[in-house]
Parts: C-alpha cells; structure tokens; sequence
C-alpha cells in the first residue's frame, strides 16, 4: 500500500526569547550566538503550557491549513523527549482532546530523530494494511529541560511542534528510508531522571539536558556526509535529483560544513535554527512548513529528511513534496 503526506502544521509559543535574554545574566552576546549556531530567536512555553499543549494546536493549525477532517484518523504518533508525563502518553492526551475516538496511540523517543522515525513507522503500518490515516507530530518543550548554567548549550535549544498527516494513496509519495545509531556515544548527549547507567558510567539524574557539543558536532557531520549519500543512492537518486535537503536544525554550523562536503549550495538546505533554535523532533517540520510558505518548496519536489540527535541515532527518508498551502 502506497502513502503520502498532503498537510502540515506548526505551532510555537507566543513567548519569544531574542539573544538579548542571554546576555543579560550570561557571559555571551547576540553577536557570539549568532557567529557559533546562527540562531537570532527561538520561542519558550508558559509555565502552564506542556507539549501536549503544543501538539494539539499544531494539529488545530493543519486542520486550518487545508481544511481537512481528523476524526478518522486511526493512529498517533509523537516523537518527544520532553512528555508531559512518562506515563499517560502525550499521543493518548492529543487522541482525547482532540477527540479523535479508536486511534492507536504511542509516543516515540529518538530524541531529534524522532519525526522522521515517526514518519517511518507510519509508512509501515500503511504498507502493512492495518491503518490508513496516521497523525505523525513532533514536539519539544526543550525550554523546561534546559541548564540555564551552560553558556555552551542553553542558547541552543526552543520550543516548538509540527504535524503532519500520513495517509493510504494511489500515488507512493513516500520512498525508501534510512536508520543508523551508535549507542556508544550515548553519554554524550543525555537527559536522565533516574541514577541508572548510561554505557556503564552512572549520570547524575538532575532532569536537565546534557550535551558534549565537540563530540556531537563532529559525529553529526560525518554521519550526515556518509548517510545522506547512502540514502540517496537507496533511492536511485544522485544529489542533483534532491531538490531540498532538510535536515535536523541542531546548529547551522553543522548545516554549512554538511553541505560544503557535499558540494550542495547552502540554499537547497531548508531549515529552521534561525528563528526557532533547536527544536529538536519539531525542527524538521517546522523548516518544511517555512519552505512551502515561503514558496521555495514546491508540489513534486524531491525532498531528502534526516534527522540526527540523541543515542546517538539517525533517520532518514526521501519523498515527493505533496503539501500546498
């Protein structure tokens, strides 16, 4: 059974935090932050405001968007690291304020990977003919995991989430896909609740996010190089039939050296880090969405997905564009 994904929505929090709000308590200034990640902005949730928060109104805003129905969507997913809760799920929290009734619902942990997993997982189960219509989201509340004390990583990460729908068609619109992880590396990134190990080193549990930016930064551009071309060649593509690369928004630092190796122009690479930071699982959507609004992105462009973050674990898909706005 073949799939497509013909709508999209995003939604942010109203509170909007400039580079200013560093500068004011941190040794750092908007020209440092700008030069090393190339993020301006990025927006924070309310005290009161949680992801599922942000989930809901991404979806509102799709049902806006191409004025479609959900009540027959017949299973959830969303990729976050940050849940409300462990337990219920934030897909079970979206399924009945949402009231979609008889969904499948599950929650996905893979950290900036997990949309693109997600979006994996759907194809799957369509491809298995035991659901027809899924909700694919991602979400970050990052703002409510972030050590306010690192200078290094605290002006890195936003909150934010994208939806999308991915549903049974006559038209495959959704092609071969790509999963890597390197656990080894698991340390180097982390966010711990409880004092268990992580590759045998026990981690302080402190409920905040833990990040070796230099080890990070140079796994993502050698796994990004060797795995796009991998997922390419999967698809009987060369980098020329890639339209738009859109890759997880970690830092644009890592876009720019990614895409030098590749000998790809910096604009064919869509994302999100400059007005929205690190939004982790929300950062790919968020950057497709911002590239059909603006018209860059196109109905039947090629469009090549990864995502890249904490494991250390990698997605990637390719697909025909099929959303206009």
């Amino acid at each position: 059974m073949s799939a497509t994904i013909s709508s999209i929505g995003i939604y942010h929090p109203e509170k909007e935090i400039r580079n200013s709000f560093f500068e004011a308590y941190l040794d750092t200034s908007d020209q440092w932050i700008r030069e090393r990640t190339g993020i301006e902005k990025r927006f924070f949730s309310s005290d009161n405001e949680y992801t599922s928060d942000l989930c809901v109104k991404a979806v509102q805003a799709l049902v806006k968007n191409h004025n479609t129905k959900i009540s027959d969507i017949d299973f959830i997913i969303v990729a976050t690291s940050t849940p409300d809760q462990i337990v219920p799920s934030v897909a079970s929290q979206v399924q009945t304020r949402l009231n979609i009734s008889g969904a499948g619902c599950m929650d996905i942990s893979a950290a900036c990977a997990g949309f693109v997993y997600g979006i994996i997982m759907a194809k799957g189960l369509i491809a298995a003919q035991t659901h027809r219509k899924i909700l694919v989201i991602g979400a970050e509340t990052l703002s409510k995991v972030t050590d306010f004390s690192d200078r290094n990583s605290c002006i890195l990460f936003g909150d934010g989430a994208g939806a999308v729908i991915v549903e049974a068609s006559p038209e495959n619109h959704i092609l071969n896909i790509l999963t890597d992880t390197d656990g080894s590396y698991g340390k180097d990134l982390y966010l711990s609740h409880q004092a268990a190990p992580i590759n045998g080193e026990i981690i302080i549990p402190d409920n905040k996010l833990h990040q070796n930016g230099r080890v990070v930064f140079k796994w993502a551009v050698s796994t990004l190089v060797t795995k796009i071309h991998e997922l390419a060649k999967k698809n009987n593509m060369s980098l020329s039939d890639i339209d738009f690369l859109i890759p997880h928004s970690a830092n644009i630092r890592i876009l720019e050296a990614v895409c030098k190796e590749l000998a790809i122009p910096i604009d064919k690479c869509i994302e999100s880090i400059r007005n929205y930071g690190n939004t982790s699982a929300a950062s790919i959507p968020i950057a497709w969405y911002s590239g059909i609004a603006s018209g860059k992105i196109k109905n039947g462009d090629n469009l090549l997905l990864i995502g890249f973050g904490g494991g250390l674990t990698c997605a990637g898909i390719c697909l025909k564009n099929n959303i206009v706005l």
